[in-house]
């Protein structure tokens, strides 16, 4: 270890906690919103920042650099793809959650199936936390930690005895941001770290196109789009961990489980101050996931560049930063990661404690439990399943297909089932419970089935969406032969304001042709031709953004606008 990196690392992770201190040193984090929704006020800038330090963490970093370097910058699509779902997040889903001020997702499908299927849910839910979530978190965490901390060759351990340490390390430090602070610490944290984040994962591509060149950034590019120019095409194959057929079919399904419907993400926008700031919070990160392929998967092609020696592919990234990073970086960015990591395995924790004390504690163990009672059992809680996440972390090593890929397809198992029944029970007023009870058993069945018993020589992104068209005919068609006997609604329950942004549309706009214009840029490096698609793409995305901003200068500054906020809001 060197002495510059490990101030660097120190200086860094003990300025996020002093901040964070201080910020909800005297905020409620004792009551049940206080603790599980951060008294529902976050705001679209800390939403963002939640929402992208919970999905930034080292598995995404480890795990998509691991593929890229494998097989381009195709597998960006895990990522960019997730603007078109977190507009579903905006438009369709948010303003129905928030109209019935839930807690969890559990909670709408007690409401409009039953209490059973919202059980069923919660143990889906709770077991990928514990079994798939935190552990992955944790394992790419000890990973990279041990690379860039060299943990084995200091402490003269094996790597195996590394990655056990690291992993106890990372999961107690989570320990004490999730279940001692509650949502609101989460939150603070996540605004420092993504701005560290920002800065130091796009520092990365950048020593490595210098490293690249020679000390030259320019020739780094030169031999980048020159030498395997091929792996910059973002248009995937059939042979592609991410062929582009499946990127904008299963893959939706799949982003719209993750953005929309997982507790661990879905958590932070529920916490909104309101309709408007929840949408813009969700259009934001809709923008800064365009930065994801420089972020994430362009490291992963340069590493292939600098040594195409390397025994894993998941080590790409660790290995990179190692090698360009000058040594008080590689202690910031370890500080950042560091940050990442705890961000998303808070999250998770936290979601998965709010599921088990107002879920199944509340409903199945004690009906008359008092708010205290359940920020007291899901503290508990929270300590079991980090217990549990941590011992199952370090037997991920020998994931096969690499750890992204592995993590992706156990996840399928229930999660485009339960896409399909909330969003069956948004547009489907009459489909009873029995329909959603019959859907989560025959997707979750059919999908093992196909996936691990049988093993058809098909993505299992495909398999996903057939999956969900099956789960659809089946549910329509019960609904049509047993519906319910009164047609659910959405009643207010007048939790936060629900006017919406005004702008949440043409924004969604602007945020589409930035998605096709990244993906036509980089298809020309695959010889499509797709050079004046990316040019229109981006101009109209350009064109938003100038009425975005005039606009915004018009409210700020125009006098009748400003009366106008201010009789809304005498405070």
């Amino acid at each position: 270890m060197n002495i510059q990196q490990i101030v660097s690392f120190i200086a860094f992770t003990l300025l996020v906690a002093v901040i964070t201190w201080w910020k909800v040193r005297k905020q409620d984090t004792a009551s049940q919103q206080g603790y599980f929704l951060a008294g529902r006020s976050l705001k679209a800038p800390v939403i963002a920042a939640s929402l992208m330090l919970t999905n930034l963490s080292t598995e995404q970093l480890v795990g998509l650099s691991g593929q890229a370097y494998k097989s381009g910058m195709s597998v960006m699509g895990w990522e960019v793809t997730s603007a078109v779902t977190l507009i579903f997040l905006a438009l369709i889903f948010l303003p129905r959650y928030l109209r019935r001020g839930i807690a969890t997702i559990p909670d709408f499908l007690e409401e409009r199936y039953d209490k059973t299927t919202r059980i069923f849910i919660d143990f889906c839910f709770l077991i990928a936390t514990g079994v798939c979530f935190l552990p992955i978190i944790l394992y790419s965490g000890a990973l990279a930690f041990n690379s860039m901390f060299h943990v084995t060759e200091t402490f003269s351990v094996s790597q195996g005895a590394a990655i056990w340490i690291m992993v106890m390390v990372l999961g107690g430090c989570g320990i004490l941001y999730a279940v001692v602070g509650g949502m609101r610490a989460i939150a603070v944290a996540d605004v420092i770290n993504g701005i560290g984040l920002t800065i130091g994962g796009l520092l990365v591509p950048f020593f490595g196109l210098l490293a690249m060149g020679n000390g030259s950034f320019s020739s780094g590019i030169s031999k980048l789009t020159r030498d395997h120019s091929q792996l910059l095409n973002s248009v995937g194959s059939h042979s592609d961990p991410l062929p582009i057929g499946a990127a904008f079919t299963g893959l939706i399904l799949v982003n719209t489980f993750y953005w929309c419907t997982n507790q661990g993400i879905v958590q932070r926008t529920l916490a909104s101050k309101s309709l408007a700031e929840g949408q813009k919070g969700a259009l934001l990160t809709a923008v800064l996931k365009m930065l994801d392929p420089l972020i994430l998967v362009l490291p992963g092609v340069i590493a292939f560049h600098l040594f195409q020696d390397l025994p894993r592919a998941d080590m790409a990234y660790p290995a990179l930063v190692n090698r360009v990073m000058p040594l008080p970086l590689v202690g910031f960015f370890s500080a950042v990661l560091f940050g990442a990591i705890i961000s998303a395995f808070c999250g998770f924790l936290n979601s998965a404690s709010t599921l088990f004390s107002m879920g199944i504690y509340r409903r199945v163990i004690n009906e008359q439990a008092t708010p205290a009672q359940l920020v007291t059992v899901g503290r508990r809680f929270g300590f079991v399943v980090a217990a549990v996440s941590v011992l199952v972390a370090p037997w991920i090593a020998n994931a096969p297909q690499g750890l992204y890929s592995w993590m992706k397809q156990l996840n399928g198992i229930y999660n485009v089932p339960l896409v399909t029944i909330i969003i069956m029970g948004f547009f489907f007023p009459r489909i009873p419970a029995l329909a959603a009870k019959v859907a989560m058993g025959l997707g979750i069945v059919s999908y093992i089935t196909i996936n691990y018993l049988v093993k058809f020589d098909i993505h299992f992104l495909y398999v996903l969406a057939c999956t969900f068209c099956i789960n659809v005919v089946v549910m329509l068609v019960i609904g049509a032969v047993k519906p319910r006997a009164t047609p659910f609604k959405f009643h207010d329950a007048f939790a936060v304001d629900m006017k919406p942004w005004k702008n949440v549309k043409i924004a969604s706009i602007g945020v589409l042709f930035a998605m096709v214009g990244v993906y036509s840029g980089l298809a020309q490096f695959g010889g499509y031709s797709t050079r004046w698609l990316a040019i229109f793409s981006y101009s109209i995305t350009a064109l938003v953004v100038i009425y975005l901003l005039i606009d915004s200068w018009r409210h700020r500054y125009d006098p009748s606008a400003t009366c106008v906020a201010n009789a809304k809001d005498p405070l």
